[in-house]
């Protein structure tokens, strides 16, 4: 068994606080089904968005490599706007994994702007993941965040 760990950031033209809320707090939002309209068709978080909750997102038939993501928050501060979480059931990379956990910060930077910093901690028999499957397990994380971005900038007003 080998345990690996790798950091990865993107920034986000969206304010810190706005992010994070959206995101990370707002258990009974769609703004996840309508950012990823394609990929991600349905959301349901069993518990407060707090620790022990489960959140299980359902990928759309054309996405490849996954069908259902299933995490379970460990932690969260809201004040200093990080979660840690843990993959209960994954896609295509995840499987090569016996375990996968995920620290996500939101961090301001500047007017009207963030940086998402994810950090992956995991443990893998064969050896570490290849930087090629790193990348894959980073842009699942981050690349909902540019959705969302994107998603938020075309809608103002939503979930404002």
């Amino acid at each position: 068994m080998v345990a690996g760990s790798f950091s990865e950031e993107v920034a986000v033209a969206i304010p810190a606080d706005r992010l994070w809320k959206v995101v990370f707090t707002n258990t009974k939002s769609d703004l996840l089904t309508k950012a990823c309209v394609g990929f991600i068709d349905a959301v349901d978080i069993d518990g407060d968005g707090g620790p022990g909750s489960v959140t299980t997102m359902k990928a759309n038939p054309a996405v490849p490599d996954i069908k259902v993501l299933k995490t379970r928050v460990l932690a969260k501060d809201d004040a200093a706007r990080v979660v840690k979480t843990e993959v209960i059931e994954g896609g295509k990379v995840s499987a090569q994994l016996k375990s996968e956990t995920a620290v996500m910060k939101v961090e301001a930077a500047g007017a009207g702007a963030c940086v998402v910093k994810v950090t992956v901690d995991y443990e893998r028999d064969g050896g570490l993941l290849s930087p090629e499957d790193q990348a894959k397990v980073a842009q699942g994380y981050l690349g909902l965040m540019k959705k969302v971005e994107a998603y938020l900038l075309a809608n103002p007003n939503e979930f404002a």
